[in-house]
């Protein structure tokens, strides 16, 4: 799945932590969440300030599910 791989690639970009990124698909009837699991030291890092770069990150899905005509959501687990 290419959207999982964009979204592995963006986060392990921010973090120092790469290694310890994952991206996992959970495929649902409408929408397909991607849970996104960093080092506990670089959430605030894919986080961002007042969460500008998950709202971001939120946005790039958006704009690639609509290419696909899918529906994703992006959920930031500890």
């Amino acid at each position: 799945m290419e959207i999982k791989e964009l979204i592995e690639a963006i986060a392990k970009a921010l973090v120092d932590y790469p290694d310890q990124v994952s991206v996992r698909a959970v495929e649902g009837e409408q929408v397909t969440v991607l849970e996104l699991r960093v080092h506990p030291s670089d959430l605030g890092k894919v986080i961002g300030k007042q969460g500008r770069t998950a709202r971001s990150i939120r946005t790039i899905l958006g704009a690639s599910g609509m290419k696909l005509k899918k529906r994703f959501t992006l959920e930031i687990l500890e």
